[in-house]
C-alpha cells in the first residue's frame, strides 16, 4: 500500500500506477549481473528500482528492493516474464540500497544516491 507517497509495510509493492512519474528518464545507475540487471532512478523526491531480466520471455522468480536509509524497505517478488518492480520509496535527503534479483542471481547496492 502507498499513503501520501511513502510506502507502508515490510513488503508493500509500488506499481507504475501509484507513482506514475518515479521511475521517468534515464537510470542513475545501472547494475549488471549475470541474469539481468539492476536500474536505480532518482528525481528530485523519489528514488526508484527495477531489476529486468537479460532474456525476457521465461517466468522466473525475480525480485528488487530499494530501502531509504533510516526506512523501510519496499519489494516486489514474484514470478515475471521480464522484470520486477518498480518499486518506489521518499528519498529527499536520504541515501538508499536496493537489491535486485532474477532466478536466484543477483545484486546488491551499499548505501548511494546520497
Amino acid at each position: 500500500m502507498v499513503a501520501g507517497g511513502i510506502a507502508a509495510g515490510p513488503a508493500a509493492p509500488a506499481t507504475a500506477a501509484a507513482l506514475p512519474s518515479a521511475c521517468s528518464g534515464s537510470p542513475d545507475r545501472v547494475y549488471p549481473f549475470a541474469t539481468g540487471e539492476l536500474r536505480i532512478y532518482k528525481n528530485h523526491r523519489y528514488a526508484c528500482a527495477v531489476t529486468h531480466a537479460k532474456r525476457p520471455g521465461l517466468r522466473r522468480t525475480m525480485s528488487v528492493s530499494l530501502q531509504p536509509r533510516g526506512g523501510r524497505a519496499v519489494m516486489e517478488r514474484g514470478r515475471f516474464t521480464r522484470r520486477a518492480g518498480p518499486v518506489s520509496v521518499h528519498a529527499l535527503h536520504r541515501c538508499v540500497r536496493a537489491t535486485g534479483k532474477v532466478s536466484g542471481t543477483g545484486r546488491s547496492t551499499g548505501w548511494i544516491l546520497c
